[in-house]
């Protein structure tokens, strides 16, 4: 099963489940509730922490859930920050999720001290629903914007090519 946020993450071939870490969750569950998929794959775009460039194509099974203020050392969690599809973390890229979108390089380079490369709104929670219902999943991320002080700028320059160069790749693999 393909699956995208939607509204302005519409993907033709994928299933919206919803947009931020709670409404994702919820939809998703739902889904997984009615009609297990035996496959996640989540299709969407993503913001670089400074490693990738815009519209490059990025596969991962590992996502985060980080927050700035974690970098701060102004709060902590209780909870397994990390969830993967997979087994050799080691060699995937990180993609951290959050309700928050970065636009500063100077956060953004914390964040890669931390190994995280890419943000995305929706992954973790995806990730984490597939794992609480033992379906494997995965995601597939076209590069947007560095998350930077002109982060929603780039976004919206550069969204819809993006958006484009992940249906032909929805094309193919079906």
């Amino acid at each position: 099963m393909i699956v995208c946020a939607g509204d302005v993450e519409s993907i033709k071939g994928a299933l919206p489940v919803g947009i931020g870490l709670v409404n994702s969750a919820i939809n998703l569950t739902r889904v997984c509730i009615m009609n297990p998929p035996e496959f996640i794959l989540f299709v969407g775009t993503a913001g670089s922490y400074g490693n990738y460039k815009p519209f490059d194509i990025v596969k991962s099974k590992v996502a985060a859930n980080v927050e700035q203020s974690f970098l701060e050392k102004k709060s902590y969690t209780p909870i397994d920050n990390i969830v993967a599809s997979t087994d050799d973390v080691s060699r995937e890229t990180i993609v951290n999720s959050s309700n928050y979108i970065t636009a500063s390089k100077e956060v953004s380079d914390k964040f890669l001290k931390l190994n995280l490369e890419l943000e995305n709104m929706e992954f973790f929670s995806i990730l984490s629903v597939a794992k609480e219902f033992n379906i494997p999943a995965g995601g597939l991320f076209v590069v947007t914007n560095y998350c930077f002080e002109d982060a929603h700028k780039e976004f919206k320059a550069n969204h819809k090519r993006a958006i484009k160069i992940l249906e032909e790749h929805i094309r193919n693999i079906k």
